[in-house]
């Protein structure tokens, strides 16, 4: 078995979670790739680095981000479409995608060693833009959302969507959110958007601070391609892609889509999508349920 190892966050609680993995699979004979940074924190470990998505082993067998939901979103930038397995585990707060508490990894360790694990895929979107932006073409990839906003200005920015061609709307607002099922509890969520099951072949389009009170987030199939043309009074609006955030010209139409592979997701047996809602939305803390 190949393994590979990621954490953002360098921190005392981080690190020691990285040691006990790095030493659990050292012990079962396993390879092990550590991110050449974090490995200057793991001594004395046989473990080889990886620098990008370049370096990693296509063989690997499970990822492992170690820290809150951006270290989990920023291990796209190594996995990309190879499809390798990844499964986060919890240091940071809310840990919607890091699923995994650290009184739970030792259990889980032993279920992926004998397979007894559930594996998700999840929709990835993906970017382009005309005329091309090299930053974005570099890594047009986003788990969670791909969003356009306002940059330098308190204005609104009119924002012109079409769906497969079709007009939808002209959007007066703050922002566009575009976001997937996994993306549904995070940004999108905050501006008054669904929250759509992992499974469901959907993507929504939520508008950030509209000015029509009317006009709500649209949820539509994950199929299709969705073009966007922002205008207003700046030379340039910002487009984020998860956590990664660029300032584009005005003039600049956008394609988004769901790239062709999905992320795959290692999930507990005991553990669901629900169980993890209902955990950190504190569903049924009300003791009226």
């Amino acid at each position: 078995m190949k393994v590979a190892l990621y954490s953002l966050v360098h921190d005392a609680a981080s690190l020691k979670i990285v040691g006990e993995i790095v030493a659990f699979f050292a012990s079962k004979g396993a390879g092990i790739q550590v991110e050449k940074e974090l490995l200057q924190h793991i001594p004395n470990t046989a473990a080889t680095p990886f620098d990008s998505h370049k370096d990693l082993d296509p063989k690997t067998a499970v990822f492992f981000a170690v820290g809150g939901d951006g270290t989990v979103l920023r291990a796209l930038y190594y996995i990309r479409e190879s499809k390798i397995p990844l499964i986060g585990v919890n240091t940071g707060r809310l840990g919607f995608l890091a699923t995994i508490q650290p009184d739970e990894m030792e259990a889980m360790l032993h279920d992926i060693m004998a397979k007894n694990y559930v594996t998700e895929e999840r929709s990835v979107l993906e970017i382009k833009t005309t005329p091309a932006v090299a930053e974005l073409n570099e890594f047009p990839l986003a788990l969670n959302e791909i969003s356009l906003s306002r940059e330098n200005t308190t204005s609104m920015v009119t924002i012109n969507t079409q769906v497969n061609d079709a007009y939808v709307n002209v959007y007066w607002a703050d922002g566009l959110v575009v976001a997937t099922p996994t993306g549904s509890t995070g940004y999108s969520l905050s501006s008054g958007g669904p929250i759509i099951a992992p499974e469901a072949k959907s993507l929504v389009l939520t508008p950030i601070a509209p000015h029509n009170l009317n006009v709500r987030p649209l949820v539509v199939a994950d199929d299709v391609e969705i073009k966007i043309h922002v205008e207003g009074r700046g030379d340039s609006h910002l487009i984020s892609l998860d956590t990664r955030l660029f300032s584009v010209p005005m003039n600049t139409t956008v394609n988004i889509q769901k790239a062709n592979n999905p992320i795959v997701f290692i999930r507990s047996n005991t553990h669901g999508f629900f169980d993890t809602l209902r955990n950190k939305l504190l569903w049924g803390q009300d003791k009226r349920n």
